[in-house]
């Protein structure tokens, strides 16, 4: 292998009370994929906001070509080649796609005058557009963009930086199956290019896709790295956990009551002229999948009450419901665990305690006074059986990782006790660990009698933890796929609005 464009030696880095980062190496070869992996803490994406210029080291050092270097700030990190595409999105939704990708690398003209030259700009935007498989103008309002196609405008973005090392800080946590395969023939384009490629990701079958070598952190230190033909999910989990996860999926009989919880000739405001019918059986986790657009976050939250449906009925154990607010559906024992955790799951200023037993404060209050030891006693109950990792239930919920984010708002719907539990992106930016434990929870809720909806876009997940698979397409149901009949071939027939050549489907 050539000699490495990027060296990082002996890197560390302190906050408050936490060493994140304790002498860590770093090598990237030229036109080389690697990927970095490890939990939720381990230090990746510290280690790479020093790369970005975001942070700077207490201690080691940085050498480009051989070359040492000081990256005091962003800008030196794209003056040295360097792109960053962050987990979180970075996208500013007042302006269009174009004004995103050349956002203060606008070109111009009028000599002085400086006047910002429009049709260069957009030209250039289509360039990368293409490149992504984002078939829409360049002029299109950001706001105008779902979740997936935003995350292929940050990409495009660092393309257009023309950078030598690109970092990808999971760049695939909100996109479909269809999308992150164009994603990642990209990346290997760009490897062909020359570009290297440091790639993040939960996603192991990803990396098992694309990686050339793999590097592992375990709490801010480094635990290990695998050549290409070591690259198997089970030796990374190894790495990144220090042990071998069990039964990652599981799967054991359960006490399932057909028909329990039905969804009758739904339509929401998204599509108002298709109907959806499906029902959960008691103990049953029925996976939900489709293409983004497909309308399932949408049906969720119809069933949920924060979305009010445009027509049709639920019952739940044969009894019809009636559910126009949240507040309805909380009543029934009908739960969402949104996409959007920190937005939508919790409120971030607030501890854990205080998520856990907001949605019902009245069960903690004598004559309209709330009792802190009884609120303490229900979230510490809560936060140990879901095994939630913080110092105190006292701690801001906003400074746990997002596998305990996600422990947190599953706590807040378990202490109610939940008849109908929908999961929507469940695992999203949550690592390996988090993720086996969510799974186990999932089907422990199962086997005790709830009812389970799982949307996901994680293939991966949807084969793995469902007993059935509901499929969507533009906001009706393409068909459901018995657990024997569950396949990735199968699925996506069914997401691009097949029916009838889809194999051990019901179509509806």
């Amino acid at each position: 292998m050539t000699d490495a464009v990027l060296e990082m030696r002996g890197v560390t880095k302190r906050f408050p009370g936490v060493v994140a980062l304790n002498a860590v190496d770093l090598d990237v070869y030229r036109a080389e994929v690697l990927a970095l992996i490890g939990e939720n803490g381990a230090g990746k994406s510290t280690l790479m906001k020093i790369l970005g210029g975001v942070y700077q080291p207490d201690a080691g050092q940085v050498r480009i070509d051989g070359q040492p270097v000081v990256i005091a700030s962003v800008s030196d990190a794209i003056g040295l080649g360097i792109g960053f595409i962050h987990q979180e999105l970075n996208v500013l939704d007042n302006l269009d796609i174009a004004g995103n990708i050349f956002l203060g690398r606008e070109p111009v003209r009028g000599g002085p005058l400086r006047l910002i030259d429009r049709r260069r700009m957009d030209s250039d935007a289509e360039i990368y557009l293409e490149r992504l498989g984002l078939n829409v103008s360049p002029r299109t309002p950001l706001t105008r963009l779902s979740i997936a196609q935003k995350q292929l405008v940050e990409i495009a973005k660092a393309l257009s930086q023309n950078a030598r090392i690109l970092i990808m800080d999971e760049p695939t946590s909100s996109l479909t199956l269809t999308e992150t395969g164009r994603l990642l023939a990209v990346v290997k384009e760009l490897r062909a290019q020359g570009v290297s490629v440091i790639y993040i990701s939960h996603r192991l079958g990803e990396i098992e896709e694309i990686a050339d070598r793999v590097a592992a952190l375990r709490d801010g230190q480094n635990a290990g790295r695998l050549s290409r033909e070591e690259i198997h999910h089970d030796q990374m989990v190894r790495l990144m956990v220090g042990r071998e996860l069990k039964n990652f999926y599981v799967h054991s009989p359960a006490e399932k009551q057909p028909g329990y919880f039905a969804i009758d000739n739904l339509r929401t405001a998204r599509y108002p002229d298709s109907q959806l019918s499906l029902d959960v059986a008691k103990g049953e986790i029925l996976g939900v999948a489709g293409l983004v657009g497909a309308g399932r976050s949408e049906m969720a939250q119809a069933v949920f009450g924060t979305d009010r449906a445009v027509g049709g009925t639920l019952r739940l154990d044969r009894e019809p419901l009636v559910i126009k607010s949240a507040k309805d559906a909380i009543k029934h024992g009908i739960y969402l665990i949104p996409e959007d955790r920190r937005n939508s799951g919790l409120i971030i200023d607030m501890s854990i305690r205080e998520n856990i037993t907001l949605p019902a404060l009245t069960r903690y209050a004598t004559a309209g006074l709330i009792q802190p030891d009884k609120e303490r006693d229900t979230a510490a109950e809560m936060s140990q059986r879901l095994n939630v990792k913080a110092p105190t239930i006292e701690e801001r919920v906003g400074n746990l990782s997002g596998g305990n984010q996600q422990k947190a708002v599953l706590a807040k719907w378990l202490s109610l006790g939940p008849r109908v539990l929908i999961f929507d992106e469940p695992t999203r930016g949550i690592d390996v660990g988090a993720k086996a434990e969510i799974y186990a929870l999932m089907r422990n809720l199962a086997r005790e009698g709830v009812a389970i909806m799982m949307i996901s876009s994680d293939m991966e997940e949807v084969l793995g933890v469902s007993d059935r698979v509901a499929v969507m397409h533009e906001g009706h149901l393409t068909g459901i796929l018995e657990r024997e009949a569950c396949s990735e071939e199968a699925i996506m027939r069914l997401a691009v609005g097949k029916t009838d050549d889809a194999r051990g489907a019901s179509s509806v």
